[in-house]
C-alpha cells in the first residue's frame, strides 16, 4: 500500500518486508497543509520493541488485515496491545485486497466486520476498504488518516449513540446563535449565504441550498420553515456531516469561530494582548459602543427600554453568563433600572464602560464571546481589540500645591471617585440618589455596609457633554483601600460626606487623612455635608469644616440633601471637579505661608521695577527740558 501511494501503480517487483521511513509532502492533497510522515513497522514478535517505540510516537495507527485470520488479530490482539501501551491515538482501520473477495460487496463488509470491532473499540475512527494491486482507495486510505490526526471524529460524534456530542453541540449553539442576526431563532437564507461565505469562503448556489434544506427536512421534520433552517435543523445538518464521514466540515467551521481541539475558545481569541500602560485606563471606543447599543436593541423584544431576566438570559446564552465581576457588585442593582428593576440601555452602557474601566480583559473576553469579531462582514473582520480604546496617561501631580494646581484638564470619559466618611454619614443614600432609586427616609433604620460597593450611572455636563462616572463606597474596607497605591491610581477624585447634624461625623475625616497623609498628592478632595434639610450642628472638631477646608485650600463643604433634591447638582460639580483637577488639590501643610510670601516678594519686586522707571522717566524729562 505504501509502494502503491508513492508510485501512483501497483509494483508488481519483489519488495522488502518493511519499507524505510517516507515522508509526504503537504503538496500532494493533505488537509491542513501538513507534513505526513509514514513509518512502516514489523509485526515479528522479535521485531516488538522497535514497533512500541513507534507506536508510542504516532499519532495515528493504520491497522490493516487481509483475510480472516488477520481480522481476528484486530479484535484478539492488535487493539488490546495498544490500550496496554497507553496510548491514546486514533485508528484507521483497513480491510486491504479488496480485488480477493470481489464476490463481496463493500456494504457487506463494512456490516459484519468492521462496525462490530468499531462499536467495541471507541478508539476506531474510521474504516476502509482497499486494493494496493488496483490502486481502489489508496489515497483515500492515508486522506483518513491524515484527517484522523487535524479533523479527529471523536471530540464531535459518539458513534454508538448516533448522535454529536454535548460540547460539539454546545459549540454549534453559540455559532447557531452569531449567525442568527436578528435573532428569531431561524437562519434565513441571506444568513446561510453569510455563515457560507465565512466558513468557506465561496458562496453557494440557490440549488445547493435547496438541497441542504431537502436533507435536513428528510431527517428533521419541522426544521426548515419559511423563516429559514431551525436551531434543531442546523445541529442536525452537521450530524449529517459526521455520519457520512465529513467531519472535517464540522471542524472547518467550528475553527473559523475560533474552537480548539478540546472544542474550547482560542484562550488568544478570548485574552488577546491588551496592555494598559501604568497612569492609563481603557475605554470603550465608538465601535464598542456601537456593538453594545445594537446588542442591547437586539435582545430588547418588547421594545420597553429595559432588559428583562428572560432578555438577559437570552443575550448572554452564547457565555458563560454574567461576569463574575458583575454578580459579585450585585447587578443590575449596581447601574440604571427602570421602573420594573431592568436595566435600560443608559445603565447597560455604563455598566460595560464600567467593565472596561474596572476589568478590560474581561471586556475583552465577553466581546468575544458575543462575537465582536463577526459583526462585520468577514471581508471586514476585526479583532475585539478595536472596541476598545486606551487613554493618554494620567499626568502625575507635581509634589508642590502650586504645580499640582496648574495640572491640564483631563480628556478621559470614564471617571472614578471614592466616596469616604464615618458609618451613617450618608454614603448610601449618595450612591442611591445616583441611580435614582427611592431613598425611604421614613424608616429610621440604618443597616451598614459591609463589603465595598461600586455604582455607575453617566452624568451630562452644561453643553451637552457626557461622561461615565463610578461611585464607590469603600465601606469597612476603606483604610486598607486607602492603603493600597493600586487601588488609589484609578481614584480621580476622593469624596469625604459627613452628616452635618451629627457632631461626631467630621472627626472621621481628619482622623483618617492624619493616618493616610499621602492622600493629598495623589488625586484632589471634595468634602459633602449630607442631610442638609436637618438642623445644623457644631462638630466636634477643633476645626469646623468651613474653616478646615480653608485650611486645605479646597472648596467649602457642598451641603446637599435628599429631600431638597439637590445631589444630582452634586454630580456635576464632582465630575468638572474631575476634568480639571487643578482647582481641587489639597494645600499642603507649610506650603500656604510660602506661597503667600512668594506672590508679595513678586508684587514687591514688580512695585519696586516700576519705582525705580517712574524715577529714571522723570530725570531723563528734566534734562532734556
Amino acid at each position: 500500500m505504501v509502494r502503491s501511494l508513492v508510485k501512483d501503480v501497483f509494483v508488481t517487483s519483489k519488495i522488502q518486508a518493511t519499507l524505510p521511513q517516507i515522508t509526504i509532502p503537504p503538496s500532494i492533497g493533505t488537509p491542513e497543509n501538513v507534513t505526513t510522515t509514514v513509518v512502516d513497522t514489523s509485526a515479528l514478535p522479535h521485531e516488538r520493541t522497535e514497533l512500541n517505540k513507534e507506536i508510542r510516537k504516532s499519532n495515528v495507527i493504520l491497522l490493516v488485515y487481509s483475510d480472516h485470520y488477520s481480522y481476528e488479530r484486530v479484535a484478539l490482539f492488535w487493539l488490546p496491545h495498544f490500550r496496554s501501551l497507553a496510548v491514546n491515538v486514533p485508528v484507521v482501520l483497513c480491510a486491504n485486497k479488496s480485488d480477493l473477495t470481489k464476490s463481496t460487496s463493500t456494504d457487506q463488509v463494512v456490516d459484519d466486520e468492521m462496525l462490530p470491532v468499531m462499536d467495541e473499540f471507541k478508539e476506531i475512527d474510521s474504516c476502509i476498504r482497499t486494493s494496493a494491486r488496483e490502486h481502489h482507495n489508496i489515497n483515500e486510505l492515508f486522506f483518513l488518516c491524515q484527517k484522523a490526526v487535524t479533523d479527529p471524529i471523536a471530540p464531535l460524534f459518539d458513534s454508538k449513540e448516533s448522535a454529536l456530542k454535548p460540547a460539539c453541540v454546545s459549540a454549534l449553539q453559540r455559532i447557531f446563535y452569531l449567525c442568527d442576526r436578528d435573532r428569531d431563532g431561524y437562519l434565513s437564507d441571506a444568513e446561510v449565504h453569510d455563515f457560507q461565505f465565512k466558513c468557506f469562503r465561496k458562496p453557494l448556489s440557490d440549488v445547493d441550498l435547496s438541497v441542504i434544506k431537502s436533507s435536513i427536512q428528510r431527517y428533521s421534520q419541522g426544521s426548515v420553515t419559511e423563516k429559514g433552517i431551525s436551531h434543531s435543523g442546523f445541529i442536525q445538518l452537521n450530524k449529517l456531516f459526521a455520519e457520512k464521514g465529513r467531519h472535517e466540515t464540522i471542524w472547518l467551521i467550528l475553527r473559523t469561530f475560533h474552537y480548539t481541539e478540546s472544542l474550547s475558545l482560542q484562550s488568544s481569541f478570548l485574552s488577546p494582548k491588551f496592555d494598559v500602560p501604568a497612569n492609563s485606563s481603557a475605554e470603550l471606543s465608538p465601535a464598542g459602543y456601537r456593538f453594545f447599543v445594537d446588542l442591547f436593541l437586539l435582545h430588547d423584544k418588547d421594545n420597553d427600554g429595559g432588559l428583562s431576566p428572560s432578555e438577559l438570559s437570552a443575550l448572554f446564552a452564547p457565555t458563560p453568563g454574567l461576569p463574575s465581576q458583575w454578580l459579585e457588585n450585585d447587578f443590575p442593582s449596581c447601574t440604571v433600572r427602570n421602573d420594573a428593576g431592568y436595566v435600560t440601555l443608559q445603565g447597560w452602557l455604563a455598566q460595560w464602560s464600567m467593565t472596561t474601566f474596572l476589568f478590560p480583559k474581561t471586556t475583552l473576553s465577553y466581546l468575544a464571546y458575543f462575537g465582536f469579531d463577526t459583526s462585520l462582514p468577514s471581508s471586514n473582520a476585526h479583532p475585539t481589540t478595536s472596541a476598545l480604546t486606551i487613554t493618554k496617561p494620567r499626568k502625575r501631580p507635581p509634589h508642590t500645591t502650586a504645580g499640582r494646581r496648574r495640572l491640564p484638564p483631563v480628556s478621559r470619559t470614564v471617571l472614578q471617585a471614592f466616596i469616604i466618611g464615618a458609618p451613617c454619614s450618608g454614603k448610601s443614600t449618595l450612591l442611591h440618589t445616583f441611580l435614582s432609586r427611592p431613598i425611604n427616609t421614613a424608616s429610621g433604620t440604618y443597616s451598614p455596609t459591609l463589603s465595598p460597593s461600586t455604582v455607575v450611572n453617566t452624568v451630562e455636563l452644561p453643553g451637552g457633554k457626557q461622561v461615565t462616572l463610578l461611585l464607590s463606597d469603600l465601606a469597612s474596607h476603606e483604610s486598607a483601600i486607602l492603603a493600597n497605591p493600586s487601588a488609589l491610581s484609578k481614584c480621580d477624585i476622593l469624596i469625604y460626606t459627613y452628616d452635618s447634624s451629627d457632631p461626631h461625623s467630621f472627626a472621621h475625616i481628619p482622623a483618617l487623612r492624619e493616618k493616610h497623609n499621602h492622600l493629598d498628592e495623589c488625586c484632589p478632595a471634595m468634602f459633602v455635608a449630607t442631610k442638609a434639610d436637618k438642623d445644623r450642628v457644631t462638630q466636634d472638631w477643633e476645626v469646623q469644616p468651613e474653616d478646615y477646608c480653608g485650611v486645605l485650600g479646597v472648596a467649602k463643604p457642598s451641603h446637599v440633601s435628599v429631600e431638597w433634591g439637590s445631589v444630582p447638582e452634586l454630580w456635576i460639580r464632582v465630575a468638572e471637579v474631575v476634568l480639571d483637577p487643578g482647582t481641587a488639590f489639597v494645600r499642603r501643610e507649610g506650603e500656604a505661608e510660602s506661597e503667600e510670601e512668594g506672590w508679595k516678594g513678586w508684587w514687591i519686586a514688580v512695585g519696586a521695577v516700576g519705582v525705580v522707571t517712574a524715577a529714571a522717566l522723570g530725570m531723563w524729562r528734566r534734562m532734556s527740558g
